[in-house]
């Protein structure tokens, strides 16, 4: 096996709740992730309960259409 071409050094830090913060290289300010809408509800998160972001989820999706 070869070595690998990049390796991605991504911190992942809970902040509260289900939001995290993602410290990802390449971007100056950090990602932040949480729930909404259907996941939001399968995981029994109410709506007004922690601010929305994109769910790490749409991140694979949006990364893999890419």
């Amino acid at each position: 096996m070869t070595s690998p071409v990049y390796v991605s050094n991504v911190t992942i830090e809970r902040v509260g709740g289900p939001v995290r913060r993602a410290s990802i290289p390449g971007n100056s300010e950090p990602t932040y992730y949480s729930v909404h809408g259907a996941i939001a509800a399968h995981y029994g998160v109410a709506p007004d309960s922690a601010p929305v972001h994109a769910t790490t989820i749409d991140h694979v999706i949006a990364a893999t259409a890419g």
